[in-house]
């Protein structure tokens, strides 16, 4: 089929990319920067073009004859931006995929979402019907994008939204890297009880519930949580982390109060000047609110199950950062 990957370039992006090339899809890309794997695919076959889903004409121009789009561009980690800018990109530039997809008579569009519409999970696991509790600007206008591919399934149009918990893997340039990066230097700091449950989904995972998604009247109108089997709580995170890299870990304990103070702090005095704050609340968070989920639904309407465990997902994660010398 012809597909479109808006956010194609960056690491879940290029990730899925590679592998509908891989098995003879023809591929265009759409991101607002180049990625790095961005030569690979291109040399792979996959088009790629530089643009932004705010802007409809490029989003008209790369429809053309497209059978399924993914879409997956977001403001994601932008802390250098106006709030509005999340708005601009992850509402609007939502609407201007579907409306162009709908013209353009696209069979199938898949809406990648996020867990943290959840906010932070107060009865361990979460299905999709939990409570909607966006706890920052991302998570609500991931939120409103959901809303919008919403609009669009009652004009008739096939869609699919997923939401995947925490994304990490080889070419994963930061979500995962600051705990591999502690860790390989033997100590970890904790902030809190390091109780908190968090739900890891390795990227290969993903990409099988994306490519599960594009079957013809596979989880039409659905809404699925997609993660790896289990979810851990972040202390067995980093032990985990310490085994796949063969490093003993020593983890010291602080309190998590002057950390969420200093990282609204942080947030607040650096967003003026456009400048990414070293802390900021939503990198706090990771020690405070709970990612747990039921996958059951997604096992069950999209034939979902996830091959990769976490301690092989890290070891080949971990692998990548020292081939990449990020570990050193």
């Amino acid at each position: 089929m012809r597909v479109l990957v808006t956010g194609g370039t960056g690491f879940t992006g290029s990730a899925l990319v590679a592998r509908l090339v891989e098995e003879g899809h023809s591929v265009i890309a759409l991101d607002y920067k180049e990625g790095l794997d961005t030569a690979r695919l291109r040399a792979a076959g996959a088009e790629v073009v530089i643009g932004s889903v705010t802007d409809r004409a490029t989003v008209d121009r790369c429809m053309k004859g497209v059978e399924v789009v993914h879409h997956l561009a977001a403001a994601f980690r932008e802390l250098n931006v106006p709030r509005s800018h999340y708005d601009a990109v992850n509402v609007q530039g939502t609407r201007n995929v579907f409306q162009s997809a709908l013209e353009h008579g696209v069979a199938k569009v898949i809406y990648c979402s996020t867990c943290g519409v959840h906010g932070n999970v107060e009865r361990p696991p979460a299905n999709e019907d939990a409570p909607i509790a966006p706890a920052d600007y991302y998570q609500r206008t991931k939120y409103e994008g959901e809303l919008v591919a919403r609009e669009y399934a009652a004009k008739g149009m096939q869609t699919v939204i997923l939401r995947p918990a925490a994304i990490y893997g080889p070419g994963d340039p930061e979500r995962f890297f600051m705990i591999f990066r502690r860790v390989a230097r033997g100590s970890f700091p904790m902030f809190g009880s390091g109780k908190t449950f968090y739900h890891p989904l390795y990227i290969d995972n993903l990409v099988d519930a994306f490519m599960l998604s594009m079957e013809d009247g596979r989880g039409v109108g659905g809404t699925y949580l997609i993660a790896d089997e289990e979810y851990y709580p972040i202390e067995e995170i980093v032990r985990q982390v310490g085994e796949a890299l063969g490093v003993p870990v020593k983890i010291r304990r602080f309190p998590i109060t002057p950390l969420v103070v200093t990282g609204h702090v942080m947030e607040t005095v650096c967003r003026p000047f456009r400048i990414t704050p070293p802390i900021f609340p939503r990198r706090v968070d990771w020690y405070r609110q709970n990612r747990a989920f039921d996958i059951s639904r997604a096992k069950q309407e999209l034939g979902y199950s996830p091959r990769v465990p976490l301690l092989e997902g890290l070891r080949r994660t971990g692998e990548w950062y020292r081939e990449q010398g990020l570990l050193n």
